[in-house]
């Protein structure tokens, strides 16, 4: 194919130009793992991974990028997927990332697992409403103000894992049912026989088995994501009862940190259901004990060196670092409807459950909104930690807003104020009044967003229509759902009024 027939079928955007490299090590991939199968891989709008497949002969001209799928991509409907395009306008372009290919971890046919960007096949551009292409416009935009070339994430996935799960919702009924061998409910069970080991409510973190009964079934985890080229730190038993886990992975780039975590909770999921239980990232799921979070950990990097970092600042922080969590505070009730984006989030971000419900800052806090982890004073290990994000966030948008929020309180010099070191939980009511707090509600949180969005907007990192589309999904498809059915408790309350 002559070079100028290859630029009118190349859809590629400078952020996503591959090389003769990039196809090389696919094509040695599916030798050297014998690949009968191509799972192509992208997220709708709210942040679940769908996927198609192809065999492996559609990758004949492998070495020939121009003439393949590589440049050309795939098509697919874009109007049945959540939060993309109208029935009217439904054709959309899948182009693979050969950067991304990796032998998939839980399939049992050989198959080789890549990302792709989407693109209108029309204008031959990048889709704004793709998630990843946000992400990738964050990192670019951060290049061009300065202040840091790089930007690092570390979230810390919580989950539970449960032995059985029933729920419906019907005109006439409506009701959830969860089960766990560890749960503490089951104490009494009679089990024939029941061995006990069950954690207490609250009393969940870091007991040795039998106590902590998915140590084995984590380590199978983590070596599945580290067959996947995911770097895993921990692993263990959260506080909760019931199966709460968390895994931890070492901090990324932006983009490749969030690709990390869909494949994390794909692992994650798939191998609970390989051992005939179901993991789930609610942070809510049971009443009365600790919900699950995905507290961010992020830090600034321009020539190879940590802007976060002063050894005279405040817990080893320097001025742009606090005018960083300035941003943060200033504008997390708005980040909350990306980073905690469900009606379920708000059930987790209640006070005294270790939840960050209080907007200020402080060093090894927990009870703060950003911590600064005082675990080393190596200016390498300098960041901050964003606590109330939660794993039901599509985590390309939420990193990206974080981004926008830390750049905006860097170029416009915002003081977060004094820090705040005490428990914010055990303080006076009439000085708990004074603290501001996240929002209450996801519809709260949508009513921020709405009102506050100008930061985002910012080099054009999230556009318009992905703002007033979340906006219009979150109302119609969650927050009036939701506010429209009567809950089981009503009953309970006001049946026998």
């Amino acid at each position: 194919m002559k070079k100028e027939e290859a630029k009118k079928v190349s859809f590629r955007w400078n952020g996503s130009a591959i090389t003769a490299a990039d196809i090389s090590n696919v094509a040695r991939l599916v030798k050297e793992n014998n690949i009968q199968i191509v799972d192509l891989k992208f997220n709708d709008l709210p942040g679940l991974w769908q996927h198609f497949s192809i065999p492996t002969a559609e990758l004949t001209e492998i070495d020939d990028p121009m003439t393949s799928i590589w440049e050309e991509g795939i098509g697919f409907d874009g109007s049945s997927i959540r939060g993309f395009q109208k029935i009217q306008e439904s054709d959309m372009i899948l182009l693979p990332d050969p950067k991304t290919a990796v032998v998939d971890p839980v399939c049992e046919v050989p198959t080789l697992s890549v990302l792709c960007d989407i693109y209108d096949p029309i204008t031959k551009k990048p889709y704004s409403r793709d998630p990843r292409y946000v992400a990738k416009k964050a990192e670019e935009f951060l290049r061009t103000t300065g202040f840091a070339d790089t930007s690092y994430y570390g979230p810390e996935y919580e989950f539970f894992i449960f032995n059985d799960i029933r729920f419906d919702q019907t005109e006439n009924c409506g009701y959830y049912f969860i089960d766990s061998n560890e749960g503490e409910w089951n104490s009494g069970r009679d089990e024939k026989p029941n061995l006990g080991y069950k954690p207490r409510y609250k009393e969940g973190y870091f007991p040795v088995p039998p106590h902590d009964s998915l140590q084995d079934l984590r380590s199978r985890m983590i070596l599945k994501m580290l067959e996947a080229g995911i770097k895993v730190e921990v692993h263990h038993h959260e506080v909760a009862t019931a199966g709460q886990c968390e895994i931890d992975m070492k901090f990324n780039t932006l983009v490749q940190m969030a690709d990390q975590c869909l494949m994390y909770k794909y692992i994650v999921k798939n191998m609970a259901r390989k051992n005939n239980m179901v993991a789930t990232f609610m942070p809510k799921p049971l009443f009365g004990d600790n919900g699950s979070g995905m507290h961010t950990h992020i830090s600034l990097w321009n020539k190879g060196g940590n802007v976060f970092y002063d050894s005279k600042g405040y817990a080893g922080i320097s001025k742009i670092g606090k005018y960083a969590i300035g941003g943060l505070l200033k504008h997390a009730a708005a980040l909350l409807a990306f980073s905690a984006p469900t009606t379920n989030s708000y059930k987790r971000l209640v006070p005294g459950y270790e939840a960050p419900v209080n907007l200020v800052y402080s060093a090894r806090n927990r009870s703060a909104a950003v911590r600064i982890p005082m675990y080393s004073d190596n200016p390498k290990a300098k960041r901050l930690e964003f606590r109330p994000p939660d794993a039901t966030c599509n985590p390309y948008l939420s990193f990206a807003a974080i981004l926008m929020a830390t750049l905006d309180g860097i170029i416009n010099k915002i003081d977060p104020g004094e820090p705040t070191d005490v428990n914010t939980y055990h303080l006076p009511p009439e000085e708990a009044a004074k603290i501001p707090t996240v929002p209450g509600s996801l519809d709260e949180s949508i009513a921020a967003l709405e009102k506050d969005h100008e930061f985002l907007l910012r080099g054009n990192v999230f556009t318009k229509d992905v703002i007033d589309v979340w906006i219009e999904y979150k109302k119609e498809s969650e927050i009036d759902p939701i506010r429209l059915r009567p809950h089981p408790y009503e009953f309970y309350l006001y049946f026998d009024m």
